[in-house]
């Protein structure tokens, strides 16, 4: 579910008053209980229209139930394809669109407003920059706008840095800076290009370090720096620093199925597919069971996921099993489960000698999503084989 498009919009932890409607605003959300967190904090806000932070809760939880209606809170297996510059758009309706951007636009001014009155208001400045930070991300992930996100996300890191001056221990805002830092540190030299021309710099390991130093000494930010660490890991392919991790957030929401496919995940990059594949079947016991939230797991998923492990691990015949289940169901996946199943079918094919079944997935492939990363990569396989380096 941790993708370094969404890491900024991430770092919106409770601040201030209503704190134990807030909790209950963010347990729900990280149980992927989105509608019951966004009417918990529209609750909040009509109760205390004023605070900005509780806006930018909202609107953070309005972005994050698009990505999950889209499967964009889901991360590649074992390959590590998981560019965060070449994922399709979201498209959500002009109505949420607009609720997003609103809501973003109320913490600004109200921030804005207390910052007029009191140029160090530490708590507006954090506000500001989550609202910045939300900003950047909506214009990364909804318009792949990437200098209007460059620049927002320097705002924030400048607001969060100014808070770092005014108050040196104060260990939670240093967590923007972290982020920035990785991110801008990981794009291609393009991106970096356009970043130094509007006064951006990167570093990811020093990113990184900032990020696990949160971890260790967070109040407000601690979970989510575990969160984000958990990304930070797998894309430097360091996974088994994320399993405790994972299994710690699992303890505290374990409503949440996309940790446990996360847990899966992670101990396949490791190297332990027996495991990988053990925490899925988990998942799926869960299910059967009707454990609560776990209803909510589409069969499909897990077949998914099941067949990524076992085609990284050579299970060739059962992967493509899980594959065809998932394919079977293409008009009710989310579109990046279908366009990958697809993707996988032709790989498997093409490693079992069947050039024209082969060539027929890939097809669907692109048919099914043609915008998708994996529809582009299927496009290359139609005129030379998927071979495993």
């Amino acid at each position: 579910m941790l993708k370094l498009a969404l890491l900024l919009a991430l770092v919106a932890s409770p601040l201030g008053a209503q704190q134990t409607l807030i909790d209950e605003g963010f347990n729900a959300f990280y149980n992927l209980e989105y509608d019951q967190a966004i009417a918990i904090f529209e609750k909040a806000i009509v109760q205390n229209p004023g605070l900005p932070d509780l806006h930018n809760h909202l609107a953070q939880t309005l972005i994050f139930r698009e990505m999950f209606r889209n499967g964009a809170l889901e991360s590649e297996l074992v390959s590590g394809s998981n560019s965060f510059l070449r994922r399709p758009k979201l498209n959500p309706t002009p109505e949420t669109e607009k609720r997003i951007l609103d809501e973003i636009a109320k913490s600004m001014a109200l921030a804005d407003a207390r910052l007029k009155q009191n140029p160090n208001d530490t708590a507006a400045m954090y506000a500001n920059g989550i609202a910045y930070g939300l900003r950047s991300n909506y214009f990364w992930v909804v318009k792949k706008a990437w200098r209007d996100s460059l620049k927002d996300a320097t705002a924030a890191r400048k607001l969060h840095n100014r808070i770092s001056e005014l108050e040196p221990n104060n260990v939670d805002a240093r967590l923007v800076q972290g982020l920035h830092d990785y991110i801008v540190g990981s794009l291609p030299f393009g991106f970096k290009m356009l970043g130094f021309v509007i006064g951006i710099r990167g570093d990811k390991e020093k990113g990184v370090r900032t990020v696990q130093e949160v971890a260790r000494n967070g109040k407000l930010n601690r979970v989510d720096a575990e969160i984000l660490l958990c990304a930070l890991y797998r894309r430097e392919n360091q996974s088994k620093l994320a399993v405790p991790l994972v299994q710690d957030l699992i303890r505290r929401y374990p409503r949440n199925y996309l940790l446990r496919m996360e847990l899966g995940q992670m101990y396949s990059q490791a190297g332990d597919g027996v495991r990988g594949l053990q925490a899925l079947e988990e998942v799926a016991r869960l299910k059967e069971h009707h454990a609560p939230g776990f209803d909510r797991v589409p069969w499909e998923k897990i077949y998914y996921q099941q067949g990524s492990i076992q085609f990284w691990y050579n299970d060739l015949d059962r992967s493509l099993e899980n594959m065809k289940k998932v394919a079977a169901a293409s008009e009710v996946v989310d579109l990046n489960t279908g366009v990958q199943a697809f993707l996988r079918m032709g790989q498997i094919y093409d490693m079992k000698q069947r050039r024209a079944d082969a060539v027929a997935a890939y097809k669907k492939a692109i048919a099914y999503a043609p915008q998708a990363e994996a529809a582009q990569e299927s496009r290359k396989y139609l005129s030379t084989p998927y071979r495993r380096m």
